[in-house]
């Protein structure tokens, strides 16, 4: 059961109270603002971001070095690091929030009804959005962006492996934000431990959605212990399914770039599944591709026999491999009989993330999209492109993976809610 916030340290509840009551302050203030009014202030903090560059690679560095002192593994230091280039790619996605269509505002719907009254409902901000995230330094930022453009304050408990680059971030994105006569509890830090972190989950009424960003054990601890809405961010156990119809070079392409492009990212493929009939002219060519970008293989009795063959390096799959989000250069291989065995192994280790097949068969396809379950499917395309960026959305808060008002890259409509406006002469029902 959730704790209640009875069993939680007086001073943490007292730290998240004072902080979201501050953030919901400011939400007000942001939800008055006009698209020009956002865009110029995104743009503002942009700009002071990558005129910091050398204050949170600073901070950056020294988050990196405890991390390796630490034992940190090396997938995780990528997701930490951030140099000039990625704080440079960072600003740049404030700029292209800039330039997205404003959702606050937009009718979804309305009609005048017989009575004469019109009736709309309008998208409108959420108020206060929390977020519980790792060493993903880059949400920061994204998220203060696209919680000022959606007009929302976020409250932020990032990862004790990036808080001297968070906290470096946060002071700079505040200081731009008063620099630019805007409330800067518009972003908010919260500092401590675990204590923290449950006050934040149980703080119904302060604040209105929640975000987990991470792995499966911190998304699970979220979701199930929160009292707070909560919008859940999935494992990306990710598959490729390489169909009898599949063009073998591009399928190649596909398998290796899914794999080794950025392993350490939930988008990366982790499991790979080749149909019988074309797997001894596909599986030397991909398992030696992957096997030279350092991909360690887990292989099912036929694959591994390909393996063998090509002399490539492996060793035996088991279920705990197939239901693993490696996030590194790991990857399990498997031989199926038929699109229906795909279907029933993604169906029974998928995680409802992304999943990709790579075929020429258009009736194929068409099941593949029709019964895969998941937030985002590719037909002949790297599951890498599931991705706010990509899909043009600017930056991204999470991929979601539940059902409930937002599915896959969530950016600033999904961080709208509704409400309903009826405007009227006089009416009254009768």
């Amino acid at each position: 059961m959730p704790e209640s916030v009875t069993d939680i340290d007086p001073a943490d509840v007292e730290q998240v109270r004072v902080v979201a009551e501050s953030a919901r302050s400011a939400a007000r203030r942001l939800a008055l603002l006009s698209r020009a009014e956002k865009d110029a202030a995104l743009h503002a903090l942009a700009d002071a971001f990558e005129a910091a560059t050398d204050e949170v690679v600073e901070g950056n560095s020294a988050d990196l070095a405890r991390g390796r002192e630490q034992g940190m593994a090396e997938s995780l230091q990528d997701r930490l690091r951030l140099d000039p280039a990625r704080v440079a790619a960072v600003a740049q996605a404030l700029r292209d929030v800039a330039g997205l269509p404003d959702p606050v505002g937009e009718v979804v719907r309305g009609s005048t009804l017989a009575n004469g009254l019109q009736i709309r409902q309008v998208r409108v901000p959420m108020g206060v959005v929390g977020m519980i995230y790792e060493a993903r330094p880059n949400v920061t930022v994204d998220a203060a962006g696209l919680g000022l453009k959606s007009g929302n304050a976020v409250v932020l408990r990032g990862g004790s492996a990036a808080q001297e680059t968070n906290r470096a971030t946060v002071r700079v994105l505040r200081a731009a934000l008063e620099a630019h006569g805007l409330p800067a509890d518009a972003v908010s830090l919260l500092e401590g431990g675990h204590g923290v972190v449950r006050a934040l989950m149980t703080a119904r009424g302060l604040v209105d959605l929640l975000i987990p960003r991470g792995g499966a054990d911190l998304i699970q601890a979220v979701v199930t212990g929160s009292t707070v809405p909560v919008i859940e961010t999935g494992v990306g156990n990710c598959h490729v399914y390489v169909d009898a119809a599949a063009d073998v070079d591009r399928a190649l392409a596909i398998a290796v770039n899914a794999k080794t492009h950025r392993p350490s990212v939930c988008n990366a493929a982790e499991s790979l599944l080749v149909h019988r009939a074309v797997a001894d002219a596909f599986l030397p060519k991909v398992l030696a591709a992957l096997s030279a970008e350092g991909v360690t293989l887990h292989t099912d009795a036929a694959a591994g026999r390909a393996a063998e063959a090509a002399g490539v390096l492996h060793d035996a799959a088991t279920d705990e491999h197939f239901a693993t989000e490696f996030h590194g250069l790991e990857m399990s291989v498997g031989v199926v009989d038929d699109l229906d065995a795909a279907l029933a192994h993604i169906r029974r280790f998928g995680s409802g993330h992304t999943e990709a097949v790579v075929t020429e068969d258009r009736a194929v396809a068409r099941r593949f999209t029709a019964e895969v379950d998941a937030a985002a499917v590719m037909v002949n395309a790297s599951t890498r492109f599931t991705d706010g960026g990509e899909f043009g959305f600017g930056a991204e808060i999470g991929i979601s993976t539940q059902k409930l008002h937002a599915r896959g890259p969530m950016a600033l409509p999904e961080l709208t809610t509704t409400k309903w406006v009826v405007e009227g002469d006089g009416q009254i029902r009768v």
